[in-house]
């Protein structure tokens, strides 16, 4: 089950992190791997077999825009989270963005589309 593909949440905020981490408890899902910086998420999509991803589009100084490039590239599935007034270019306009605060069902939904 440890080479099960995980999803990978990119938060920059400990807090919602943690949350995150929370619901996919809830849902029963595993637990997911888990990064705060553009830097942190590139390491782990090179070191892991990824399910999908859920992407924070403002990380601290940093936009996750290097994040969600290398998830296309590699045919990942993804969804953007943001708190709102984001614009998403044109590469990912199609994907999914969940905005904060998060439901459950929100992040429910994104996920089922990752057909985890």
């Amino acid at each position: 089950m440890a080479d099960a593909p995980r999803i990978l949440l990119v938060e920059d905020d400990v807090l919602i992190g943690m949350m995150l981490a929370d619901m996919f408890d809830a849902l029963g899902l595993p637990e997911p791997a888990q990064a705060t910086t553009n830097d942190e998420a590139l390491a782990v999509i090179a070191a892991e077999s990824l399910a999908g991803a859920l992407i924070d589009i403002n990380l601290g100084d940093e936009k996750g825009w290097p994040i969600a490039d290398a998830l296309a590239e590699q045919g990942i599935p993804f969804a953007f989270t943001s708190g709102g007034g984001d614009v998403i270019p044109p590469a990912h306009a199609h994907r999914r963005l969940v905005t904060k605060p998060f439901r459950l069902t929100d992040i429910e939904a994104a996920i089922a589309e990752f057909g985890a």
